[in-house]
């Protein structure tokens, strides 16, 4: 099943999560800073970022961004803080004519959808011909490191299925893989907000926190889904 996205009801788990990576990532790049570079390698003058959050993706762009970027989410709570223009809509039915966008990206959203196949056609009837969709998509064996107190739940865009999905309607796919300690946990706070941040209740991850050793290495699996119109 889909994750549930809780972020009109408890946005602040949102933030949680983009602190926690921004705080704890090992290296300066991360996956939003990989995406715009690839945006800006492939010379995109047009983009779409489906399920945009707060702008993450803009905020890795430099100021001003080299192309106009257009936001769409289905969470007015956090579009409040995405820069103009963004739009609330449903990935699924996307509110753009054909070909409007040389670029489409979807950031570790197409979980959250029930059947994300709808979404990947709408993402290439927007792009122009030979535009490009990128995706990205968790691993079931991601954070292998907290296997005893957690583990990412199956989703129908596991970084396991995503390339083949993503295959069936672009008929073609590029995919970068990442398997690394991209991520240290210093100390039992870190190891609890790292856990609430994937929806563990917070009595729950306050009590796995203290059976976890710190600092706390956590290899971070996933693949990012490149594929042209």
């Amino acid at each position: 099943m889909a994750v549930t996205p809780d972020y009109d009801a408890d946005p602040e788990r949102f933030r949680l999560a983009a602190r926690v990576t921004r705080r704890y990532l090992i290296g300066a790049r991360s996956l939003h800073d990989h995406v715009a570079a690839k945006l800006r390698a492939a010379g995109a003058a047009r983009v779409l970022d489906v399920g945009c959050g707060e702008g993450a993706l803009n905020g890795a762009l430099p100021d001003p961004p080299p192309f106009p970027l257009v936001g769409l989410d289905a969470s007015a709570t956090l579009l409040r803080g995405h820069p103009r223009p963004a739009v609330r809509g449903d990935a699924a039915r996307l509110p753009f004519r054909d070909g409007t966008f040389d670029a489409v990206t979807a950031v570790n959203v197409l979980d959250h959808l029930d059947d994300p196949v709808p979404a990947l056609r709408e993402a290439r009837r927007v792009l122009v011909p030979g535009g490009l969709l990128l995706a990205s998509a968790i691993s079931r064996a991601d954070s292998p490191e907290l296997a005893p107190v957690w583990s990412p739940p199956r989703t129908p865009f596991d970084a396991e299925d995503a390339p083949a999905l993503v295959c069936a309607v672009f008929g073609e796919v590029e995919v970068e893989r990442w398997d690394a300690p991209l991520i240290t946990l210093p100390h039992r706070a870190a190891v609890r907000d790292y856990l609430i941040a994937r929806q563990v209740a917070r009595a729950d991850a306050e009590e796995a926190a203290a059976r976890v050793p710190t600092p706390r290495p956590v290899t971070k699996r996933g693949a990012l889904i490149l594929a042209r119109r």
